[in-house]
């Protein structure tokens, strides 16, 4: 049984959500607009201000994990409307620096040439440092995918530990060769 499912979704002051036929969820907040297609065997209910997310009658062990995933994204929905999402990325290496020319960023990380990378709709990338990008946004799961696609133009190396890497990521470097005879 799902003890995430089970909690219910509260909806904060100026977040509106609509739940239509077939369990499109609507939510619109401060920091835009977002709607998913849930599971159609969920029971998605609002009262009182709160989301409830039901399975179907003595149903509730098949439907345990898709109980709470359901919950889970109705949640990550509503707080990225209302308060947003966002991943900082470190950039590091001799040169390694980052550019924001409107949606439009251009790392220069050890190429011999700039790689640039357009912003999708819907997510901001900011450079408030040379060596560092702020990707944010309402949708959790695209700021996730544009962070993971800039991080991969150039993973975290484990020798000297150059590369694009998370701000809380940690990189355990191996040691190089030795010279022993």
């Amino acid at each position: 049984m799902s003890r995430i499912g089970k909690q219910p979704v509260v909806i904060p002051e100026g977040v509106t959500v609509d739940i239509a036929e077939g369990n499109v969820v609507h939510a619109k907040g401060p920091k835009g607009e977002l709607t998913k297609t849930m599971h159609p065997d969920m029971i998605l209910s609002m009262e009182n201000g709160e989301i409830t997310v039901a399975t179907p009658e003595n149903q509730e062990k098949a439907y345990g994990p898709l109980w709470g995933l359901t919950r889970s994204l109705v949640n990550n929905m509503v707080q990225g409307v209302h308060d947003g999402y966002s991943k900082t990325l470190i950039l590091k290496g001799v040169g390694y620096r980052a550019l924001v020319n409107g949606n439009k960023l251009t790392l220069n990380v050890g190429y011999s040439h700039p790689v640039e990378m357009e912003a999708p709709q819907g997510i901001t990338i900011e450079a408030p440092e040379a060596t560092k990008v702020v990707v944010s946004g309402a949708d959790k799961e695209l700021v996730g995918d544009v962070a993971a696609d800039i991080r991969a133009v150039r993973l975290p190396e484990p020798y000297k530990g150059k590369g694009i890497r998370y701000e809380n990521e940690h990189i355990k470097l191996k040691a190089g060769k030795t010279g022993t005879k």
